[in-house]
């Protein structure tokens, strides 16, 4: 097979483990800058283009996109996908994951575990956004945060109403979410590779830091899933229409509970922890899996 990485990296652990589990498994790998590629929307012949020249046909695309270029990401995807080649997630759903309200949203259709929470752009009653999801202490996010940036715990009324018309001043949509306690600033990411839980390690915050993201100076071991917990991360993924994601639970009072569903998640961490070939899982599904035009919305959106 002939698989591309898109990629703004290519020194990046999770971009340089999967070029080595492709190339592994005998198939030829290019890496791909997104933000590079630039497009040729035709209807008779769609193309990408990339340095001056048409990139050829690939039997497979692995989407690595960061939050900041989503839009642009996606649409590099998106246009794949129109050429009929397989992307292991497609751009409808990364764009849906990318979403935290509308992710939540999804997610609560479905009947999926998840924290309380308010989304506000400018409320006139700001307690009584604080009120509807449990009073303080409150978790307030910025819609656009990653990797921990811009969440912030409130533990005090006072202190959520200071933040919260904070970022109201910079004219900033918000989550306000219930804050769970008992997870002790801890979470589980669970790796879900189609449809399966094939590899889970516990994340524990520093020392008087309550964000568990390994970036953010957190831990992390291997751990054992419950089975409610293993069917909420696979239901999440389901949800998202994602066939690759990192899925984010904390371990509430009333069972698990959904934080975040990540369609790049790195491999760093859960490779680490669990001493699994996460990036070789991965492979191994595309390999099952792709066959031209095999995406579900052909890049219809």
């Amino acid at each position: 097979m002939r698989i591309a990485i898109l990629s703004r990296n290519p020194r990046l652990y999770s971009t340089r483990r999967l070029q080595e589990a492709a190339k592994a498994h005998g198939h030829e790998v290019d890496i791909i800058d997104t933000m590079h590629c630039y497009m040729d929307v035709t209807s008779a012949n769609p193309s990408v283009r990339y340095k001056g020249k048409r990139l050829p046909r690939y039997d497979a695309v692995i989407p690595r996109i960061g939050a900041s270029v989503s839009f642009y990401g996606t649409s590099v995807v998106r246009q794949f996908e129109m050429m009929g080649t397989y992307s292991i997630n497609e751009s409808v759903a990364i764009s849906r994951s990318r979403d935290k309200l509308r992710s939540l949203q999804l997610l609560s259709r479905k009947g999926i575990g998840m924290p309380r929470t308010g989304f506000a752009h400018h409320p006139d009653k700001i307690d009584d956004l604080i009120k509807n999801v449990g009073g303080a202490p409150v978790v307030i996010k910025l819609l656009e945060g990653t990797q921990g940036i811009g969440v912030v715990l409130a533990e005090t009324q006072k202190a959520a109403e200071s933040i919260i018309e904070a970022f109201m001043g910079l004219n900033a949509s918000i989550l306000v979410q219930e804050y769970i306690k008992e997870a002790g600033g801890s979470d589980i990411r669970c790796f879900v590779v189609g449809g399966k839980v094939v590899a889970a390690m516990k994340r524990q915050a520093a020392p008087g830091e309550f964000r568990s993201n390994l970036h953010r100076g957190g831990s992390a071991s291997l751990t054992r899933l419950s089975p409610d917990e293993r069917k909420c991360a696979i239901d999440a993924a389901r949800t998202m229409g994602l066939n690759c994601c990192g899925v984010d639970i904390l371990r509430a009072a009333n069972g698990p509970v959904v934080m975040e569903v990540n369609s790049s998640p790195g491999l760093e961490g859960i490779e680490a922890a669990t001493g699994k070939d996460v990036a070789g899982m991965v492979i191994e599904f595309i390999e099952k899996n792709a066959a031209a035009h095999k995406t579900k919305t052909r890049g219809k959106g």
